[in-house]
């Protein structure tokens, strides 16, 4: 595959007209079939029938983490402790490629404002990266299981609108691979220096909605699913409010 080459993706239409798109990113060695059962189950929910899901495939490249193994991944680790040097190229190459599948929908009619981007582990990671430096500001950022990348230099690369955008954060508290210290660092960064305000009233839709599950490792759960699934009707009312 080149390196420019566009992403490819799967896609799970919406029920009735289509007026909203969640665009979510699978983690590492997975594929967008992966959250297909995810997007099935949604679509499902009559106040999401509305709401079309695209589902990309990441490229496949060697992991040096994983004795060099080739698989689908977004960017290279080089090691699973997540403290080590990060492979900037590679998270900027796909935040690049992932931004496209936005423009895509905006330019087949689709308003920024009507996009939720999200994802899982490395996929939740690129949609941090991609949704919160990129030039659109968007309904909102799904991140499970996830952690904030470039932190040296992430707040130079912010945008503007980062500070308002809608943030979902959910993470297991037994979470072997993602450590609970790297998703509480992260959220930290998000409400400390993007100025993203954390969310303490129910009810409560702008800004980062904090979320941490008892117990579950790196996975998602019912649990989880069905928050994600409520915030989204927030970030994706069926409805377009009125200007």
């Amino acid at each position: 595959m080149a390196a420019t080459a566009p992403l490819k993706f799967i896609t799970v239409s919406s029920v009735v007209k289509h007026t909203a798109t969640v665009i979510f990113v699978h983690g590492l060695g997975d594929t967008g079939h992966g959250w297909k059962p995810v997007a099935d189950m949604f679509r499902t929910d009559p106040a999401l029938a509305h709401v079309k899901w695209v589902l990309p495939h990441s490229p496949i490249r060697s992991v040096k983490a994983n004795m060099g193994i080739e698989m689908p991944s977004w960017f290279d680790i080089y090691s699973f402790g997540f403290e080590t040097d990060e492979d900037e190229m590679g998270m900027l190459e796909s935040a690049r490629r992932i931004n496209e599948l936005i423009t895509a929908e905006v330019d087949s009619g689709t308003d920024p404002s009507r996009i939720v981007l999200g994802g899982f582990s490395q996929g939740a990671t690129m949609s941090l990266l991609t949704g919160l430096t990129g030039e659109r500001k968007l309904a909102g950022i799904a991140v499970l299981s996830g952690w904030l990348p470039l932190r040296g230099k992430f707040k130079a690369m912010a945008a503007q609108h980062a500070s308002e955008t809608a943030v979902f954060w959910g993470h297991g508290s037994k979470d072997p691979l993602v450590k609970f210290q790297f998703c509480k660092d992260s959220s930290e960064f998000l409400t400390k220096q993007l100025g993203i305000p954390l969310l303490t009233t129910p009810g409560q839709f702008k800004g980062l909605n904090y979320n941490i599950y008892e117990g579950m490792g790196h996975t998602t759960t019912q649990k989880e699913l069905d928050d994600l699934r409520a915030w989204i009707k927030k970030a994706l009312p069926e409805k377009v409010p009125l200007s």
